[in-house]
């Protein structure tokens, strides 16, 4: 297998291996037998190091160290982001995935001399964003001609590359084990212990060669041994813990330096040994026996010998070495790992030390090594003597903690230091800080009133900090919808209300009050405060921080309030804004935002290309819900049932999502704009009722509202209908909008007859005209269409209908352009179905590169846009000009303005 993976990477393909097993299986030396068979290839290698897990892109760093000075030909963003990480510069700190898209298209631009084969060694002991950073290249490889193959000690608690294409090593069938074992020791020895040892090594290469090492001469001849119940892997180590033991001292003591020094510098080894006395003449003995190697670098035999030779050292001993090594550790050009073996070093607190390592996480953080400064500020926080700032440095830690996802860890350490002397500020900081831990780990609903709580707590102390927790709790509690009990939008809204204002509001707080007056008094009260608020985040510059912070909450309000220039504008904005800062925490759901916006423009084509980006992000992120929302939204409005059902089940299934108020609006929501465009009137009235019913999400309850007009009117429940439809005509005439309006006037004609009911059909269609809500436009001429044909205007509903079937057909509004198709040929039109030709089918992804080829941007461009190196995009590229029979860019955006290639 790893031959042919070798010969894919030589003919111009990508290959990903993850090599599994437990310890001494074989791993290590399948990769040696990868580089020794990988002629004409170039090998980089990296290994993991249990004692190195805290230091940011350690891992990383020692695969792209051969190509550092290659970096002037990456994207100015890529470059700055991989020198900022790894500390050859100072700069904001990057997002992980805007390194991985430098490491990825630095690993394709060296590839593209000579195929590039990298091996990486117990995978399981990365520092964590390097794991991260490297399964995202992996994921993203196409084709690249690279090689990158991985070898994960089993078992491995959180199953690190997971979901990469795996071969699972297993022990030698039992003839090669025999052979193995009977090359490992010479001459006779009793069947009975053969057998034994056979059956204790389950055909583990290592064991097989290790195991009879541990056992005397008569226990070989008479089994009096009895096996021990040890886990295979501790009977290994146990087994070089005992060879160990009979080097002389002075070896241990060097062998225990090289154990704790993991970067295997000999340089380095040989100053910490003379600094406590020494000699490297000791390391003969373990150089005789096979468990040590001196070279370039220093290497153990097995990592098994270097766990085994530290943890069996008494503790003073292990705070001895990490002492010398300290001292010898250059402060200037090292300080981390310096700070680090001063921490291992300490017998107790000790403030220097604690000092040493809270300016070890502040570099960390700058280079984006989240992961690494929780774990510094938490060494820190438990060698710190001052209780109170012990407890400052226990919150610090939380919330880096929190950052990297590790809930858990950070919930532990907020109770370590709500048990601290914290001050008024840091207590609040602290319930901000598990409220958002709550709606990242458990649910918006939770973290509501523990939001609000903070929220509160921080208004006497920080003003903007208070607003911002308000805005994220607001987002909780819509996100949350339907609550069952405890603090809902309703006591956020009053909280707002009740709080200290400025007399003259800027844009944030106009936000926040129009939200709380349309929640706590009525929608007509809060409508014009959010029209202003959006109108001055639409027309003032803003900084990325407010931005990334506030851009978000401001896209939901727009369609709140049926602002649909405002909703274009901003989330056009936010996704820019994201893109450029490689904001990865915000970029997922500014997609779905503006996805949702290009649905309603009917620009599916857009939002299709929107989706597509979204799948990539959830792919390098791990979240499945980015594709499922983005296909509930696009397949509904295509009317493809099957795949609106799937999407449906997949969200509702969602372990984090399941029971969110918002994602069950949106479900409703969505199977009622299928089945409305089936012509299925009672299951999307079904649908719509359950989608609406909850009025005070707004958003997708509000659109909900405007299925259901429909779908009662279609199905005789008139009194329903008209009911909906004063409430609509409520939200419109407090909107002012044009979207606004022309939905409600296209609700009323529903309910409306003769010359009233003409007169409104044709304000929804000038009104929605003008707001460019294309999606609704469309549909707006197909029931004024459907109206006229009912009344025998035979004329005037040709007109109508045909304009609406050919753009519901150009747009994929699939179900609904049917409906339209079927009128025509109820007065006598024939209409033929626009059906494509296999030749001009594209998949999603290369619409999506066509698209942006299309409109200018580089293969880079593309590249950074969608993570993939600019070669896969060439690559891409070349097949969507064979498809569409082209040869240029200039022709694709031609074949493109035609129409003539969609998605499949």
């Amino acid at each position: 297998m790893l031959h042919r993976h070798l010969a894919a990477v030589r003919a111009g393909h990508s290959a990903v291996v993850v090599l599994r097993g437990e310890a001494g299986i074989g791993k290590t030396a399948l990769l040696e037998y990868l580089s020794g068979q990988a002629h004409g290839c170039r090998i980089v290698r990296a290994a993991g190091a249990e004692s190195e897990m805290e230091l940011a892109f350690g891992g990383l760093h020692q695969l792209c160290a051969p190509f550092l000075d290659q970096l002037d030909r990456l994207p100015d963003p890529q470059r700055a982001a991989i020198e900022t990480a790894f500390g050859m510069s100072a700069g904001t700190p990057p997002d992980r995935f805007l390194v991985g898209l430098a490491v990825l298209s630095l690993l394709a631009d060296v590839a593209q001399q000579t195929p590039l084969i990298c091996l990486v060694d117990d995978a399981q002991w990365l520092d964590h964003v390097s794991a991260q950073i490297l399964g995202f290249v992996a994921r993203r490889l196409m084709a690249e001609q690279v090689g990158l193959f991985f070898a994960v000690r089993e078992p491995d608690g959180e199953r690190i590359l997971q979901g990469l294409p795996e071969l699972v090593v297993e022990g030698l069938r039992e003839p090669d084990a025999r052979a193995l074992l009977e090359s490992a020791i010479p001459g006779r020895f009793d069947e009975r212990i053969r057998s034994r040892i056979l059956a204790e090594a389950r055909g583990n290469p290592l064991a097989l060669l290790e195991l009879p090492r541990t056992s005397s001469a008569a226990d070989l001849a008479g089994g009096f041994a009895s096996p021990g119940p040890r886990p295979l892997a501790s009977r290994l180590q146990h087994s070089f813990i005992l060879r160990v033991r009979a080097l002389p001292p002075v070896t241990r003591r060097l062998l225990l330096l090289a154990a704790a020094e993991p970067i295997g510098d000999v340089s380095l080894l040989r100053r910490a040994a003379e600094k406590l006395g020494i000699s490297t003449d000791a390391a003969s003995p373990a150089l005789t026996a096979g468990l040590l190697k001196l070279g370039t670098r220093v290497r153990f035999r097995h990592p098994l010998v270097r766990t085994a030779i530290y943890h069996a050292a008494a503790l003073p001993e292990r705070r001895e070495v990490h002492r010398a090594l300290a001292e010898v550790t250059d402060a200037r050009s090292d300080p981390d790992r310096r700070a680090w073996h001063l921490a291992r070093a300490a017998a107790g607190p000790d403030e220097t030390v604690a000092g040493e390592l809270e300016r070890s996480a502040g570099r960390a953080w700058a280079r984006g090594g989240i992961a690494a400064a929780a774990a510094f500020l938490e060494r820190a926080a438990e060698l710190t003597p001052d209780p109170s700032r012990r407890g400052t440095r226990a919150l610090a830690a939380a919330r880096a903690k929190y950052q990297a996802g590790a809930f858990d860890a950070a919930l532990e350490l907020l109770a370590v230091a709500e048990l601290s002397a914290l001050d008024d500020l840091e207590r609040a900081q602290s319930s901000l800080l598990r409220g958002q831990i709550t709606f990242g780990a458990r649910s918006a609903g939770a973290a509501v009133p523990l939001l609000l709580k903070a929220a509160r707590q921080l208004e006497p102390l920080d003003a903007e900090a208070a607003r911002e927790t308000y805005r994220d709790a607001f987002y909780a509690a819509l996100t949350a919808g339907r609550l069952p009990s405890g603090p809902g939008i309703e006591e956020i809204a009053r909280a707002v209300r009740t709080a200290p204002r400025s007399p003259r509001p800027g844009r944030t707080g106009l936000l926040l009050d129009g939200l709380a007056a349309a929640t706590a008094d009525s929608y007509s009260a809060g409508a014009p405060m959010l029209r202003r608020a959006l109108t001055a985040f639409r027309s003032e510059s803003i900084s990325s921080e407010e931005g990334l912070g506030w851009l978000p909450f401001a896209c939901r309000m727009a369609h709140n309030v049926w602002d649909f220039e405002s909703y274009s504008v901003l989330s056009a904005n936010l996704v820019d804004l994201a893109r450029e800062t490689g904001a990865l925490s915000v970029l997922p759901s500014a997609l779905l935002l503006r996805l949702s916006n290009r649905v309603f423009a009917g620009d599916l084509a857009g939002a299709d290309s929107l989706a597509v980006e979204a799948v990539t992000i959830g792919e390098a992120t791990g979240s499945r819900f980015m594709a499922q929302y983005g296909a509930l939204v696009i397949e509904s409005w295509r009317g493809r049932e099957a795949a609106t059902r799937q999407a449906v089940d997949a969200v509702t299934s969602d372990g984090a999502l399941r029971g969110e108020g918002k994602v069950l609006t949106a479900t409703q929501w969505a199977l009622a704009v299928l089945y409305n465009g089936l012509g299925r009137y009672e299951e999307a009235y079904a649908a719509a009722e359950q989608g609406c019913e909850h009025p005070q999400e707004l958003g997708l309850s509000s659109a909900s509202l405007v299925e259901l007009v429909e779908a009662a009117a279609r199905s005789g429940k008139q009194e329903i209908a008209a009911e909906a439809t004063d409430r609509l005509a409520g939200m419109a005439q407090a909107s002012g909008t044009d979207w606004a309006l022309g939905i409600s006037a296209g609700a009323r004609a529903l309910i409306s007859d003769g010359e009233a009911a003409d007169a409104l059909y044709r304000e929804a269609i000038e009104r929605l005209e003008a707001a460019q809500v294309g999606a609704m436009l469309a549909r707006a001429r197909l029931l004024y269409g459907e109206w006229l044909r009912r009344e025998n205007r035979r004329v005037e509903a040709r007109a109508q209908l045909s304009t609406a079937y050919e753009t519901l057909s150009r747009i994929g509004a699939e179900a609904f352009a049917e409906r339209a198709r079927r009128e025509l040929e109820a007065i006598g039109e024939t209409v033929r179905k626009r059906v494509l030709s296999t030749g001009e089918t594209l998949t999603p992804r290369e619409a999506q590169i066509a698209r942006l080829a299309g409109d200018g941007l580089t293969n880079p461009e593309i590249g950074a846009q969608l993570f993939l190196s600019p070669h896969t995009v060439e690559w891409h590229l070349r097949k969507v000009f064979a498809k569409l029979g082209i040869a240029s860019r200039k022709q694709l955006r031609a074949t493109l303005l035609e129409g003539t290639a969609a998605p499949a």
